[in-house]
């Protein structure tokens, strides 16, 4: 990696650690040479715009998930241990373990783009967003495959609920305060599973 790509890598990570934290709008290229501590001329060569620099955040963390979450939890068997590892590997994501200070950035940036219109940004991320939900019916499907869970459930619908008790996890930990949050979560997964199994 050179010089050039070692500091547009670090200047990244700043980044996707503050929209975790402030949302994707408020990102600009002057807030990051304050953190980075480089000059906004230095940053502008990396990024040409305020629309390129949120592009290759997106980008970034979508990888970054990727390496922390979806490639680890691949490695376990397929079925239901594999699902395992993707739900144990997504809590610890949405808790900050394996991610950013701010929690799933995922989140952070729904909630800024859901009601926003189309454009580069949005269709990007919603890329990326539909991406970590096809892992997720992708991974239940081969569980159907494997003859762990029913063969007449629908991975679609599996996903969405996954994902709504993910996102009910990450308000009642991150904004509520809740202590039981990881334990709700975990009983709500298991209850899926068991309404999923032959």
């Amino acid at each position: 990696m050179s010089k050039g790509e070692e500091t547009r890598a670090a200047v990244l990570d700043v980044a996707a650690a503050q929209v975790s934290v402030i949302g994707l709008s408020a990102l600009s290229i002057g807030l990051l040479a304050e953190r980075t501590r480089l000059s906004k001329s230095g940053l502008f060569s990396h990024f040409k715009s305020k629309e390129q620099l949120q592009l290759d955040v997106i980008d970034w963390t979508a990888e970054l998930f990727a390496e922390r979450v979806i490639r680890p939890a691949l490695k376990a068997p397929r079925g239901e241990a594999r699902l395992r590892a993707l739900f144990d590997r997504k809590l610890r994501w949405d808790s900050g373990d394996l991610a950013l200070p701010g929690g799933c950035f995922f989140y952070s940036v729904s909630a800024e783009l859901d009601d926003a219109p189309p454009g580069p940004v949005r269709d990007r991320f919603l890329q990326a967003y539909r991406d970590y939900i096809d892992a997720i019916a992708t991974v239940f499907r081969t569980g159907i495959t494997e003859g762990q869970f029913r063969p007449d459930a629908d991975p679609e619908q599996y996903a969405f609920d996954i994902q709504g008790v993910l996102m009910a996890f990450h308000h009642a930990s991150r904004l509520l305060g809740d202590d039981r949050a990881e334990a709700r979560a975990r009983a709500a997964f298991e209850a899926l599973l068991d309404a999923a199994r032959i």
